[in-house]
């Protein structure tokens, strides 16, 4: 039986921390293994990811070209069918209100994409923005039906 006194850290995996600027005989005394001066010796220095010592950063010299769509991109929660089924009795309409309140859906206001994960026993009535074809399959093979909003 294992008492708190018996716990202890692993072999091999605690050691003893590197005692700085304790004297010249010790090899890491005087500049504590930083070199001599400057910003990478003192306290919280170095300079930012990208820096080129004041030079433009290339980051700034290459032109910018090109066409993103992530701005315009729809953004749906995604829910599978199983957890419709879980949460769902049959013959129930299961829309974005219904799904917020029984806590399959994080934020109201954002569409719902129903994707074929699990099976469906239950014939239900979904409303969602978006369905994957195989979720309609199944929704349509258990007798239910679905609405895009």
């Amino acid at each position: 039986m294992i008492t708190l006194q018996d716990l202890h850290p692993a072999k091999g995996s605690t050691h003893k921390a590197k005692r700085l600027g304790q004297g010249i005989g010790s090899g890491t005394g005087k500049t504590s293994g930083k070199g001599n001066k400057g910003d990478k010796a003192r306290t919280g220095g170095g300079v930012k990811p990208g820096f080129e010592g004041g030079q433009m950063p290339i980051t700034r010299r290459t032109p910018k070209r090109g066409f993103n769509n992530a701005r315009f991109a729809k953004v749906f929660q995604v829910v599978n069918l199983d957890a419709l089924e879980k949460k769902f009795d049959a013959g129930a309409e299961v829309d974005a209100e219904a799904m917020y309140a029984a806590r399959i859906i994080r934020k109201k206001g954002i569409p719902v994409k129903v994707l074929a994960d699990g099976e469906l026993t239950k014939a239900l009535k979904i409303k969602a923005g978006a369905f994957s074809a195989g979720a309609l399959k199944k929704i349509e093979s258990a007798g239910g039906t679905h609405e895009v909003v």
